[in-house]
């Protein structure tokens, strides 16, 4: 038998259970507020709204009620025999184009170059849009030509990580293309054509920080925000600017940039909206579940009519290059250019964008 102090103890919890049981249930709703809380991302600064940044570009406004902004290049459109539009990389704006920005002026001028950069979506001044895919990065590309009107056909050319609109406009806009190039774009690790050995062996490449960022990315998007901002583990060395993802060539590339004009230009105003709906969304999407596999896709020009290229460097160390050629193994209608010695940094190399340009516009391998 129980001793009596015991059963008076057990009859005293068994009559307080509820009591019990509502402060168990408090403590869980409690504790999954306060988590929720954690892992939710601030609203974004929205540009033109009484707590946003200014805006200070043109701007359209595109049929979902989105504003894109952009930034004019070359000769006047009207006069331009060559339109393109350049799609920005990871953590920057329509001010750091390599294309536009290094550009020789004979080559602007001798072809008759028009050149538009623009705000991919949470960037600069461009408005965010929490529904964004690649597919609609895409077709954002192909709503800003047509307000600009720069007549049915157009060049686009993507770097880094906007390498991903690129694939966009060839599965999803392709008769609007006259010819694409992408400079050193990330890969999504996911495809479902990659070899799984070699997707393992180039995603192992990256530093383990950067392995865990892109990880949560793809299988726990929800968690990107929190991942990114919290202190308990390394963050993404991408976002956090770290020198040891770079070549020795990009360093040599980065050390001829003015840091305060390039500070202010690029990861300010990149930013300035918000990290989670311009740097989080970008990875939630590059990194995401495609809605196609680039790897499946058909050559736009059967007919020649037009060209896509790719170029990379043998020594990126943010984009593993044993990706890119699969790539152009299983498309071998892309003309490759691999580039010895070079990291990712190398548009911005002197004479890289006039190279990449003429290639681009004229079709030369």
């Amino acid at each position: 038998m129980l001793p009596t102090f015991s059963l008076k103890f057990l009859k005293t919890f068994l009559s307080n259970s509820g009591i019990v049981t509502a402060m168990l249930a408090v403590l869980i709703v409690g504790i999954s507020a306060l988590a929720y809380q954690v892992i939710q991302p601030p609203p974004p600064k929205t540009c033109g709204s009484p707590d946003g940044p200014a805006v200070t570009a043109p701007r359209i406004k595109l049929r979902d009620g989105r504003h894109l902004a952009y930034k004019e290049h070359g000769v006047p459109k009207d006069n331009a025999k060559y339109k393109i539009f350049f799609v920005h990389g990871f953590d920057s704006c329509r001010h750091d184009s390599a294309v536009a920005n290094f550009l020789s002026p004979e080559v602007i001028e001798d072809l008759g170059v028009y050149i538009v950069s623009y705000d991919r979506a949470g960037y600069g001044e461009s408005d965010p849009n929490p529904n964004r895919t690649v597919k609609s990065d895409a077709l954002d590309i192909e709503e800003l030509a047509d307000q600009l009107g720069v007549g049915s056909k157009f060049y686009v050319i993507g770097y880094s990580m906007g390498g991903h609109p690129i694939w966009g406009c060839l599965k999803y806009i392709p008769h609007r293309l006259a010819g694409a190039g992408l400079l050193a774009p990330a890969v999504n690790y996911w495809w479902p054509g990659f070899p799984a050995n070699l997707s393992k062996e180039a995603y192992y490449q990256q530093l383990p920080q950067d392995q865990w960022a892109v990880r949560v990315a793809h299988y726990i998007p929800w968690l990107t925000y929190w991942w990114n901002t919290q202190k308990w583990f390394p963050p993404s060395a991408v976002i956090a600017h770290r020198m040891d993802i770079f070549s020795r060539r990009d360093v040599e590339v980065l050390s001829k940039w003015s840091p305060e004009e390039n500070n202010y230009l690029v990861y300010a105003l990149a930013r300035q909206q918000g990290e989670y709906e311009s740097l989080h969304r970008d990875m939630m999407v590059g990194f995401g579940t495609w809605e196609f596999d680039p790897l499946d896709l058909k050559n736009p020009f059967p007919n020649n009519e037009g060209s896509v290229h790719l170029w990379h460097g043998d020594e990126d160390r943010l984009v593993p290059v044993i990706l890119q050629r699969y790539i152009v193994q299983r498309l071998p209608w892309i003309h490759y250019h691999e580039l010895s010695g070079a990291g990712h940094m190398f548009p911005f190399a002197d004479g890289m964008s006039d190279t990449i340009v003429k290639a681009v516009l004229t079709g030369d391998k």
